[in-house]
Protein backbone atom coordinates (compact mmCIF):
# COMPACT_ATOMS: atom_id res chain seq x y z
CA UNK A 1 0.00 0.00 0.00
CA UNK A 2 1.36 3.14 -1.12
CA UNK A 3 1.52 5.59 2.07
CA UNK A 4 -0.06 9.03 1.45
CA UNK A 5 2.02 12.17 0.81
CA UNK A 6 1.74 14.39 3.64
CA UNK A 7 -0.14 17.39 3.59
CA UNK A 8 0.28 20.71 1.36
CA UNK A 9 0.21 23.67 3.77
CA UNK A 10 0.02 27.00 2.44
CA UNK A 11 1.32 30.09 4.96
CA UNK A 12 0.94 33.66 4.25
CA UNK A 13 3.42 35.67 5.51
CA UNK A 14 1.05 38.29 7.28
CA UNK A 15 2.20 42.12 7.23
CA UNK A 16 5.23 42.44 5.26
CA UNK A 17 5.90 45.57 8.09
CA UNK A 18 5.47 43.20 10.92
CA UNK A 19 6.58 39.86 12.86
CA UNK A 20 4.99 37.35 10.23
CA UNK A 21 7.73 36.89 7.77
CA UNK A 22 10.37 36.50 10.52
CA UNK A 23 7.94 34.09 12.30
CA UNK A 24 7.63 31.59 9.03
CA UNK A 25 11.14 31.61 8.59
CA UNK A 26 11.85 30.08 11.85
CA UNK A 27 9.09 28.09 11.82
CA UNK A 28 9.80 26.04 9.13
CA UNK A 29 13.15 26.58 9.80
CA UNK A 30 12.54 24.17 12.52
CA UNK A 31 10.40 21.57 10.76
CA UNK A 32 11.97 18.65 9.89
CA UNK A 33 12.36 17.38 6.51
CA UNK A 34 10.52 14.07 7.86
CA UNK A 35 7.46 16.89 8.67
CA UNK A 36 3.78 15.44 8.92
CA UNK A 37 3.32 18.31 6.20
CA UNK A 38 4.89 19.97 3.32
CA UNK A 39 4.61 23.74 3.31
CA UNK A 40 4.46 26.51 0.73
CA UNK A 41 4.85 30.26 2.08
CA UNK A 42 2.18 32.66 0.35
CA UNK A 43 3.61 35.94 -0.11
CA UNK A 44 6.36 38.54 -1.44
CA UNK A 45 9.29 36.20 -2.76
CA UNK A 46 12.11 39.61 -1.77
CA UNK A 47 10.62 40.04 1.76
CA UNK A 48 10.95 36.43 2.21
CA UNK A 49 14.04 36.07 0.92
CA UNK A 50 15.39 39.01 3.03
CA UNK A 51 14.46 37.62 6.31
CA UNK A 52 15.43 33.92 5.19
CA UNK A 53 19.07 35.26 4.71
CA UNK A 54 19.21 36.37 8.50
CA UNK A 55 19.09 32.85 9.88
CA UNK A 56 21.11 31.94 6.80
CA UNK A 57 18.22 29.83 4.59
CA UNK A 58 17.22 29.57 0.76
CA UNK A 59 14.46 30.82 -0.62
CA UNK A 60 13.27 28.64 -4.11
CA UNK A 61 10.59 30.56 -6.12
CA UNK A 62 8.27 28.02 -6.68
CA UNK A 63 4.56 26.90 -8.57
CA UNK A 64 1.79 26.23 -6.37
CA UNK A 65 1.43 22.86 -7.78
CA UNK A 66 2.99 19.60 -5.50
CA UNK A 67 6.40 19.75 -4.51
CA UNK A 68 8.70 17.70 -1.97
CA UNK A 69 10.32 19.67 0.10
CA UNK A 70 13.60 20.31 -0.14
CA UNK A 71 15.75 20.46 3.74
CA UNK A 72 17.52 23.91 2.97
CA UNK A 73 15.15 25.73 0.89
CA UNK A 74 11.66 27.85 1.65
CA UNK A 75 9.40 27.46 -1.46
CA UNK A 76 7.78 30.99 -1.89
CA UNK A 77 4.86 31.44 -3.91
CA UNK A 78 4.75 34.99 -5.23
CA UNK A 79 1.76 35.40 -8.29
CA UNK A 80 2.30 38.94 -7.51
CA UNK A 81 6.08 39.71 -7.66
CA UNK A 82 6.02 43.12 -6.29
CA UNK A 83 8.88 43.35 -3.78
CA UNK A 84 8.00 45.08 -0.67
CA UNK A 85 11.14 44.40 0.91
CA UNK A 86 11.42 48.75 0.80
CA UNK A 87 8.83 48.66 3.35
CA UNK A 88 10.21 50.04 6.97
CA UNK A 89 9.28 47.62 9.88
CA UNK A 90 6.43 48.72 12.16
CA UNK A 91 4.77 50.94 10.02
CA UNK A 92 0.95 50.99 9.17
CA UNK A 93 0.60 50.80 5.22
CA UNK A 94 -1.81 50.41 2.65
CA UNK A 95 0.72 48.69 0.52
CA UNK A 96 1.89 45.96 3.57
CA UNK A 97 -2.14 45.71 4.38
CA UNK A 98 -2.89 44.92 0.15
CA UNK A 99 0.23 42.46 0.17
CA UNK A 100 -1.01 40.82 3.72
CA UNK A 101 -4.95 40.61 2.64
CA UNK A 102 -4.38 39.72 -1.07
CA UNK A 103 -2.11 36.61 0.35
CA UNK A 104 -4.92 35.35 2.27
CA UNK A 105 -6.91 35.34 -0.91
CA UNK A 106 -4.57 33.31 -2.64
CA UNK A 107 -3.93 30.93 -0.21
CA UNK A 108 -7.57 30.22 0.27
CA UNK A 109 -8.12 29.73 -3.70
CA UNK A 110 -5.67 27.16 -3.63
CA UNK A 111 -7.78 25.64 -0.95
CA UNK A 112 -10.66 25.94 -2.53
CA UNK A 113 -9.05 24.71 -5.81
CA UNK A 114 -7.38 21.75 -4.34
CA UNK A 115 -4.09 22.41 -4.91
CA UNK A 116 -3.23 22.74 -0.92
CA UNK A 117 -4.78 20.83 1.85
CA UNK A 118 -4.84 23.85 4.32
CA UNK A 119 -3.70 27.04 5.01
CA UNK A 120 -1.93 29.09 7.95
CA UNK A 121 -1.84 32.27 8.07
CA UNK A 122 0.62 34.77 10.03
CA UNK A 123 -0.80 37.79 11.60
CA UNK A 124 -2.32 40.77 9.54
CA UNK A 125 -2.35 44.19 10.87
CA UNK A 126 -6.40 44.82 10.91
CA UNK A 127 -5.72 49.16 10.09
CA UNK A 128 -3.58 47.94 7.34
CA UNK A 129 -6.00 45.65 5.45
CA UNK A 130 -8.48 48.30 5.95
CA UNK A 131 -6.35 50.96 4.52
CA UNK A 132 -5.93 49.01 1.47
CA UNK A 133 -9.56 48.59 1.04
CA UNK A 134 -10.42 45.16 2.77
CA UNK A 135 -13.20 46.34 5.25
CA UNK A 136 -12.54 43.01 7.46
CA UNK A 137 -12.36 43.06 11.12
CA UNK A 138 -10.01 40.49 11.12
CA UNK A 139 -8.96 36.74 8.89
CA UNK A 140 -12.11 35.04 10.17
CA UNK A 141 -14.81 37.72 8.66
CA UNK A 142 -12.33 37.66 5.64
CA UNK A 143 -12.24 34.01 4.76
CA UNK A 144 -16.09 33.80 5.64
CA UNK A 145 -16.78 36.08 3.47
CA UNK A 146 -14.50 34.69 0.42
CA UNK A 147 -15.51 31.05 1.26
CA UNK A 148 -19.81 32.32 1.53
CA UNK A 149 -19.30 30.72 5.10
CA UNK A 150 -21.70 32.69 7.36
CA UNK A 151 -22.04 30.50 10.05
CA UNK A 152 -17.58 30.84 10.13
CA UNK A 153 -16.52 30.67 14.06
CA UNK A 154 -12.94 31.14 15.98
CA UNK A 155 -11.97 28.29 17.96
CA UNK A 156 -8.67 29.05 20.15
CA UNK A 157 -6.66 26.01 21.03
CA UNK A 158 -3.91 26.82 24.45
CA UNK A 159 -2.18 23.92 26.47
CA UNK A 160 -5.36 22.76 28.14
CA UNK A 161 -7.83 24.63 26.77
CA UNK A 162 -9.79 24.25 22.98
CA UNK A 163 -12.32 27.15 23.24
CA UNK A 164 -14.85 28.15 20.02
CA UNK A 165 -16.60 31.84 20.51
CA UNK A 166 -20.57 32.63 19.51
CA UNK A 167 -19.08 35.56 18.49
CA UNK A 168 -15.58 37.63 18.28
CA UNK A 169 -15.14 41.23 16.91
CA UNK A 170 -18.31 42.70 18.24
CA UNK A 171 -19.89 45.21 20.52
CA UNK A 172 -20.82 43.60 23.58
CA UNK A 173 -24.39 44.64 22.67
CA UNK A 174 -23.87 42.65 19.82
CA UNK A 175 -22.58 39.93 21.15
CA UNK A 176 -25.34 39.46 23.45
CA UNK A 177 -28.44 39.77 20.58
CA UNK A 178 -26.32 36.80 18.98
CA UNK A 179 -26.96 34.64 21.82
CA UNK A 180 -29.82 32.50 20.48
CA UNK A 181 -29.86 29.29 20.73
CA UNK A 182 -29.59 28.38 16.96
CA UNK A 183 -26.44 30.26 17.10
CA UNK A 184 -24.90 28.61 20.34
CA UNK A 185 -26.17 25.08 19.03
CA UNK A 186 -24.50 25.88 15.66
CA UNK A 187 -20.88 26.79 18.04
CA UNK A 188 -21.83 23.76 19.92
CA UNK A 189 -21.37 21.24 16.63
CA UNK A 190 -18.77 22.94 15.46
CA UNK A 191 -16.36 22.25 18.63
CA UNK A 192 -17.90 18.75 18.79
CA UNK A 193 -16.67 18.45 14.89
CA UNK A 194 -13.57 20.35 15.56
CA UNK A 195 -12.34 17.91 18.52
CA UNK A 196 -12.69 14.91 16.90
CA UNK A 197 -10.57 16.35 14.07
CA UNK A 198 -8.06 17.02 16.47
CA UNK A 199 -8.56 12.96 17.91
CA UNK A 200 -10.84 13.38 20.28
CA UNK A 201 -13.24 10.22 19.58
CA UNK A 202 -16.05 11.17 22.28
CA UNK A 203 -15.87 15.13 23.16
CA UNK A 204 -16.69 16.27 26.28
CA UNK A 205 -18.46 19.99 25.90
CA UNK A 206 -19.03 22.58 28.62
CA UNK A 207 -20.77 25.50 27.34
CA UNK A 208 -20.41 28.95 29.56
CA UNK A 209 -23.26 30.85 30.48
CA UNK A 210 -23.66 34.80 29.77
CA UNK A 211 -24.32 35.97 32.74
CA UNK A 212 -22.60 35.96 35.81
CA UNK A 213 -22.81 32.29 37.49
CA UNK A 214 -24.79 31.40 34.58
CA UNK A 215 -27.41 33.43 35.33
CA UNK A 216 -27.98 32.31 38.88
CA UNK A 217 -31.27 30.98 38.12
CA UNK A 218 -32.24 34.14 36.66
CA UNK A 219 -31.27 36.10 39.35
CA UNK A 220 -29.00 37.62 37.21
CA UNK A 221 -30.48 37.38 33.43
CA UNK A 222 -32.88 35.54 31.76
CA UNK A 223 -30.62 34.85 28.80
CA UNK A 224 -28.83 31.52 30.33
CA UNK A 225 -32.08 29.98 30.98
CA UNK A 226 -34.06 30.99 27.58
CA UNK A 227 -31.49 31.08 25.21
CA UNK A 228 -28.34 29.17 26.46
CA UNK A 229 -30.15 25.99 27.79
CA UNK A 230 -32.48 25.19 25.11
CA UNK A 231 -29.47 24.99 22.56
CA UNK A 232 -27.28 22.52 24.92
CA UNK A 233 -30.94 20.30 25.29
CA UNK A 234 -31.10 19.87 21.68
CA UNK A 235 -27.37 18.95 21.43
CA UNK A 236 -27.54 16.37 24.08
CA UNK A 237 -30.74 14.90 22.20
CA UNK A 238 -28.73 14.74 19.37
CA UNK A 239 -25.54 12.40 20.50
CA UNK A 240 -23.09 15.55 21.59
CA UNK A 241 -21.80 15.37 25.14
CA UNK A 242 -22.64 19.05 26.41
CA UNK A 243 -23.13 20.71 29.80
CA UNK A 244 -24.88 23.98 30.47
CA UNK A 245 -24.64 26.96 30.66
CA UNK A 246 -21.69 27.04 33.32
CA UNK A 247 -20.25 29.90 35.09
CA UNK A 248 -17.63 30.91 33.14
CA UNK A 249 -15.21 31.69 36.21
CA UNK A 250 -14.80 28.28 37.16
CA UNK A 251 -15.51 26.02 33.82
CA UNK A 252 -12.10 27.07 32.12
CA UNK A 253 -10.18 25.69 34.93
CA UNK A 254 -12.14 22.88 35.04
CA UNK A 255 -11.52 21.93 31.48
CA UNK A 256 -7.85 22.38 32.05
CA UNK A 257 -8.20 19.81 34.91
CA UNK A 258 -9.30 17.51 32.25
CA UNK A 259 -13.02 17.73 33.15
CA UNK A 260 -14.05 19.15 29.49
CA UNK A 261 -12.31 18.68 26.03
CA UNK A 262 -13.52 21.94 24.75
CA UNK A 263 -16.02 24.91 26.09
CA UNK A 264 -18.02 27.24 24.06
CA UNK A 265 -17.97 30.73 25.00
CA UNK A 266 -20.14 33.51 24.64
CA UNK A 267 -17.90 36.57 22.97
CA UNK A 268 -14.58 37.59 22.36
CA UNK A 269 -12.99 38.08 26.03
CA UNK A 270 -15.00 35.52 27.84
CA UNK A 271 -13.09 33.08 25.86
CA UNK A 272 -9.70 34.72 25.01
CA UNK A 273 -8.86 35.99 28.34
CA UNK A 274 -8.93 32.12 29.42
CA UNK A 275 -6.97 31.13 26.23
CA UNK A 276 -4.08 33.69 26.43
CA UNK A 277 -3.90 33.15 30.13
CA UNK A 278 -3.53 29.46 30.04
CA UNK A 279 -0.75 29.43 26.85
CA UNK A 280 0.07 33.66 25.56
CA UNK A 281 2.85 32.30 23.45
CA UNK A 282 1.75 28.96 22.20
CA UNK A 283 -1.93 29.47 21.44
CA UNK A 284 -3.41 28.75 18.07
CA UNK A 285 -6.33 30.27 16.32
CA UNK A 286 -8.61 28.10 14.33
CA UNK A 287 -11.40 29.04 11.92
CA UNK A 288 -14.12 26.79 12.22
CA UNK A 289 -17.45 26.49 9.89
CA UNK A 290 -15.57 27.15 6.43
CA UNK A 291 -14.81 24.40 3.63
CA UNK A 292 -11.42 24.49 4.15
CA UNK A 293 -9.09 24.10 6.76
CA UNK A 294 -7.56 26.98 8.45
CA UNK A 295 -5.20 27.85 11.30
CA UNK A 296 -3.33 30.91 13.11
CA UNK A 297 -1.38 32.12 15.16
CA UNK A 298 -3.04 33.32 18.02
CA UNK A 299 -1.34 36.90 18.53
CA UNK A 300 -0.96 40.03 16.27
CA UNK A 301 1.88 41.66 13.94
CA UNK A 302 4.40 43.15 17.14
CA UNK A 303 5.00 45.75 15.32
CA UNK A 304 7.25 47.33 18.31
CA UNK A 305 9.45 44.51 17.64
CA UNK A 306 9.26 43.62 14.06
CA UNK A 307 12.74 43.59 12.63
CA UNK A 308 14.77 42.75 15.95
CA UNK A 309 15.22 39.12 15.19
CA UNK A 310 13.00 38.74 18.93
CA UNK A 311 9.57 37.17 18.00
CA UNK A 312 9.17 34.00 18.81
CA UNK A 313 8.15 31.25 16.33
CA UNK A 314 6.15 28.68 19.30
CA UNK A 315 2.12 29.64 17.64
CA UNK A 316 3.40 29.31 14.06
CA UNK A 317 5.00 26.33 14.70
CA UNK A 318 1.83 24.50 16.77
CA UNK A 319 -0.51 26.01 13.90
CA UNK A 320 1.38 24.55 11.02
CA UNK A 321 1.04 20.94 13.18
CA UNK A 322 -2.85 21.35 14.03
CA UNK A 323 -3.52 22.19 10.30
CA UNK A 324 -1.68 19.00 8.97
CA UNK A 325 -3.65 16.79 11.85
CA UNK A 326 -7.19 18.41 10.88
CA UNK A 327 -6.48 18.11 7.45
CA UNK A 328 -5.65 14.54 7.76
CA UNK A 329 -8.82 13.88 9.12
CA UNK A 330 -11.11 16.40 7.05
CA UNK A 331 -14.31 16.58 7.75
CA UNK A 332 -17.14 17.94 5.71
CA UNK A 333 -18.26 21.87 7.85
CA UNK A 334 -21.50 21.61 9.43
CA UNK A 335 -24.22 23.92 7.87
CA UNK A 336 -24.88 27.62 9.25
CA UNK A 337 -27.09 28.09 12.07
CA UNK A 338 -31.12 28.43 9.98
Amino acid sequence: MTTPAPPRIAVTMGDPAGIGPEIVVKALANLPATAASRPLVVGDLAVMRREAAKLGRRVRAVDAGPAGRSPDDLEVHDPWRRDLSDLPYGQVSARAGEAAATAVIEAATLALDGRVDAIVTAPINKAAMNAAGYRYAGHTELLADLTKSPGARMLLVAPGLRVIHNSTHVSLREAIRRVTPANVRHAIQLLDDALQAMGAAAPRIAVCGLNPHAGEGGLFGSEDDARIRPAVQRACSEGIDAVGPEPADTVFNRARNGEFDGVVAMYHDQGHVAVKVAGFFDGVNVSLGLPIVRTSVDHGTAFDIAGRGAARADSMELAIDIAAAMAARRRPASAPPT
